[in-house]
């Protein structure tokens, strides 16, 4: 059985009180215990994200990291620092990191490497754009982005990460993959992973990304191919996130 996974990705939002909150929130046992629950938190919250969190059972998780591991380059945080800090999950790849900082394959597949490199669980991101769905294309790019880092990896590896499909045109604009689409592009993933391994694909945990709410979480996370969700807005409110967190288990 593939232990679903809830992952808020809080962006360049939230607070040191939003932290604490959320620490607060959840030091009571009120998360589902057949259910891993992440928060990926802005590079300055790691620390305090770790020490809130540190008494419940949510994993502290950051958005990015550098494909370096130290040196000259301002403004960029490695894998180590992460740990550091008390990270242990990372996101790769997310469709904002692609269009608005330039991040393409290669760029993805050097971070993937980094953060394994440091013992880090990348969690890949792969979506389509509304153009790519509506012309056709979206097999051909999500299964694209996901080869693009799996066969440049070691088999040995491949175990080691978590996929999440977010389709762009769904991310923080309101509209949501029906869960049969969610649920086709998820068992094309698995089909894909087959290739490489079926007992890779078999407990591959693949996350959905792109406006799950508390209101449509339970039916997406009904579909035999979707393993949990990687969550945005909804997870900057406690009573939001929760009632996901409750849905997946």
């Amino acid at each position: 059985m593939r232990m679903p996974l809830i992952a808020g990705n809080w962006k360049m939002n939230g607070s040191l009180s939003l932290v604490e909150e959320f620490g607060r929130a959840f030091a009571g046992g009120s998360l589902p215990v057949n259910v891993e629950v992440a928060l990926m938190v802005p590079f300055p919250f790691l620390g305090a994200a770790s020490q809130a969190l540190g008494e419940t059972a949510v994993t502290v998780g950051a958005q990015t990291l550098s494909d370096r591991p130290s040196g000259a380059f301002t403004g960029e945080v490695s894998g180590a620092m992460l740990r550091e800090c008390g990270a242990r999950l990372v996101l790769v790849g997310h469709s904002e990191r692609r269009a608005l900082f330039g991040e393409d394959d290669a760029a993805v597949l050097a971070r993937v490497k980094a953060a394994l490199h440091e013992g880090l669980t990348p969690v890949l991101c792969v979506g389509e754009t509304l153009e790519e769905r509506e012309t056709g294309c979206t097999e051909a790019v999500v299964l694209g982005q996901l080869e693009a880092v799996f066969e440049a990896l070691d088999p040995a590896e491949h175990s080691r990460l978590i996929v999440a499909y977010e389709p762009v045109w769904a991310i923080g604009t309101g509209r949501t993959a029906t869960p049969e689409q969610a649920q086709a592009v998820h068992a094309a993933l698995r089909e894909r992973l087959a290739r490489h391994d079926k007992t890779l694909a078999a407990g591959m945990r693949l996350l959905y990304g792109g406006s799950m709410k508390a209101d449509n979480a339970a039916e997406l996370l009904a579909q035999p191919d979707i393993d949990g969700g990687l969550v945005g807005g909804a997870s900057l409110k406690v009573d939001d996130f929760l009632a996901i967190c409750q849905s997946a288990g």
